[in-house]
């Protein structure tokens, strides 16, 4: 907001008017717009080899879309917290039935016990700020073991790329389950994830050229990504698998979904069901390469 008053009071304007409407439909167009023009300029800048013009033009779209997506976290942080400032944390009988549901130690997260969850999860108070809690550390949804059972099925015995696999938890729940899958990330945020070794470092497109997989999956994409349009082009990819969310403006590259023609896709709701908490409106998205 300092050093970009001028984007800020004009995304800033926006965003209160949007969540003013008191619709989360508002809040997907203004986001989905600004994302739009900053993929337009991060794809000039990088076409242009990091030209300091390119650059200088770009950054101005760059910082209105990082401070909008800012902004939208910590709108829907004190949204759930119901306070707008202090410390937001758990009261201890919450904190005590979600670390127990959820997480094996610290913030490390196992497969999710469906009947516990379903027994367990309506005596927590506090459930809407556990996402907004979990998010700043790459959490962006918890798996129960019958998705994971049910993912592994769907794989079956292709060798399996996950991308943007972030801590790795998925691909560690699927190769219990028996799946040859290869956890992958590029590691931008290692300022608040802690990457594994199985995780390897590579961006996706690279990963997707040098493992040639067979089946892909991605939870979690960041809206408006540049990279999973690429997993299309890929001749060898039978199936792609995107666990993410109903809203638009939260995740996952829909432009590519819609503009591609090799796959036919679907949102599975019964795999969708799978995905916690429920509160997330989280969605399964599944592409399967035409014949």
């Amino acid at each position: 907001m300092a050093r970009f008053p001028r984007e800020w009071e004009a995304a800033g304007a926006r965003l209160v008017a949007a969540l003013q409407t008191g619709r989360a439909e508002s809040v997907d167009r203004l986001v989905g717009e600004v994302v739009a023009q900053a993929t337009v300029w991060r794809e000039r800048l990088r076409a242009s080899g990091g030209n300091p013009r390119v650059a200088e033009a770009a950054r101005p779209h760059l910082a209105r879309e990082r401070m909008l997506r800012l902004a939208v976290e910590r709108a829907a942080l004190a949204s759930a917290a119901g306070r707008q400032g202090g410390r937001v944390r758990f009261g201890l009988w919450s904190g005590a039935l979600v670390q127990k549901l959820l997480f094996a130690r610290g913030l490390e997260r196992k497969p999710v016990s469906l009947r516990a969850f379903r027994l367990l999860w309506p005596l927590v108070r506090q459930k809407r700020i556990l996402m907004p809690l979990v998010q700043p550390r790459g959490i962006y949804c918890f798996y129960s073991r019958d998705l994971v059972r049910a993912l592994a099925e769907l794989i079956a015995d292709r060798p399996c790329l996950e991308i943007a696999a972030g801590d790795g938890t998925l691909a560690r729940f699927l190769r219990a389950e028996g799946v040859d899958v290869t956890p992958t990330d590029d590691q931008s945020w290692a300022h608040a994830v802690n990457y594994p070794s199985d995780v390897l470092r590579v961006e996706a497109r690279a990963a997707l050229a040098r493992h040639r997989p067979r089946a892909v999956i991605c939870s979690w994409p960041p809206p408006g990504n540049a990279f999973e349009r690429h997993v299309f082009r890929q001749p060898q990819v039978e199936i792609y698998v995107v666990i993410a969310s109903r809203h638009r403006f939260a995740s996952g590259d829909f432009a590519g979904y819609e503009a591609q023609r090799q796959f036919a896709w679907e949102r599975d709701r019964a795999l969708s069901a799978l995905v916690l908490p429920p509160e997330l409106d989280a969605a399964v998205y599944v592409f399967r390469r035409h014949v």
